[in-house]
């Protein structure tokens, strides 16, 4: 598939600059299955914004018996620690995502799978009979972790599962627990696709929305060269025009003027493959969220279909890569 940018030139709006560390987004994707010759995808709609993802499919059996079998969604790994700056809405939350699904219009409550690794090794039972949540970053799982006997927490630290952290709050040096594991979950339910017969289903969630304090893929001389302005050029198919907006927002800057930040959209395109032949008609919509933003992802035949919505459509569709989405926001637009 060709790389081309689409970018949307806008204009600045005054306003305070946003203070925050650089956040890391989680990669989603679409629903996994086990690879097959009898279920084709006919159809993906793809909506993609920094509020929502949204997925309408059509699925076909052609043949003439019922296929009886296992769609799964799989969530983020997410992995506790100090220095975890992971960009979720909700961390207290199993669906952290705020997954839902729908099969020929009929809401599907999925069964959810768990495991918490820690060193490889899956400690979730070891976590449940201790009574520590297993979202690693949540509050909940931090204050349980921290509440353990001393034999637990000695036994724990030295399988990695969590680790101590000494510092001084006012009173003196405290030492507390922090989660270490790695939270590995995936939705899962068992469906039918009836002979000769399509399946419609839809999934949304809220994406996990990651970002900088500034524009950060230009070099120390605000010029297009090194490793991550290729890195942005291969993930983002950025081009002249967001070069120009990048090296204008770090001078307005350094002039305490507004300026833009970045953030990022993964999503995992490339599980559509599992389906039986392409994907026969793809859809992908990005909604850069506001008139004020800017937006550059890699695409064939990018189309500007309204204010904020960019489309690009495909027949025969083989997702041979990921898709990488980079928003430039103005400050004023994120009070």
């Amino acid at each position: 598939m060709a790389k081309l940018g689409a970018v949307l030139a806008a204009c600045l709006l005054a306003g305070p600059a946003l203070a925050n560390d650089t956040m890391a987004e989680l990669k989603t994707g679409g629903l996994t299955y086990v690879q097959s010759t009898e279920v084709s995808m006919e159809e993906e709609n793809l909506f993609v914004s920094p509020d929502e993802i949204r997925v309408d499919y059509v699925f076909s059996n052609e043949t003439d018996k019922d296929v009886h079998s296992v769609i799964a969604f799989p969530m983020p790994d997410v992995t506790g620690g100090p220095e975890q700056n992971i960009a979720l809405s909700d961390t207290e939350s199993d669906n952290m995502l705020d997954f839902s699904v729908t099969q020929d219009g009929q809401p599907i409550r999925p069964e959810l799978q768990q495991r918490a690794l820690a060193n490889g090794i899956d400690v979730a039972a070891e976590l449940k009979a201790k009574g520590v949540p297993l979202p690693p970053l949540s509050k909940a799982a931090v204050a349980a972790a921290d509440g353990l006997d001393a034999a637990t927490k000695e036994d724990w630290v030295g399988r990695g599962i969590i680790m101590t952290e000494e510092y001084d709050a006012g009173n003196g040096m405290e030492s507390h627990a922090l989660p270490l594991w790695t939270l590995q979950s995936v939705y899962w339910w068992k469906t039918t696709f009836p002979a000769k017969s399509k399946v419609r289903v839809r999934h949304r969630y809220k994406p996990s929305v990651g970002g900088t304090v500034a524009t950060t893929f230009l070099d120390e001389n605000n010029q297009p060269k090194g490793e991550r302005y290729q890195e942005y050029v291969r993930r983002f198919c950025i081009d002249d025009t967001m070069v120009k907006l990048a090296r204008r927002s770090n001078a307005d800057m350094a002039a305490g003027k507004p300026y833009f930040v970045e953030n990022w959209i993964s999503y995992v395109l490339k599980t559509g493959a599992n389906w039986s032949g392409p994907i026969k008609r793809f859809k992908l919509t990005v909604d850069k969220g506001a008139k004020e933003n800017f937006v550059s992802f890699c695409g064939a035949g990018v189309k500007k279909t309204g204010p904020t919505t960019f489309e690009m459509t495909a027949e025969d569709f083989y997702p041979d890569h990921d898709l990488d989405i980079l928003l430039l926001v103005a400050t004023e637009a994120m009070q």
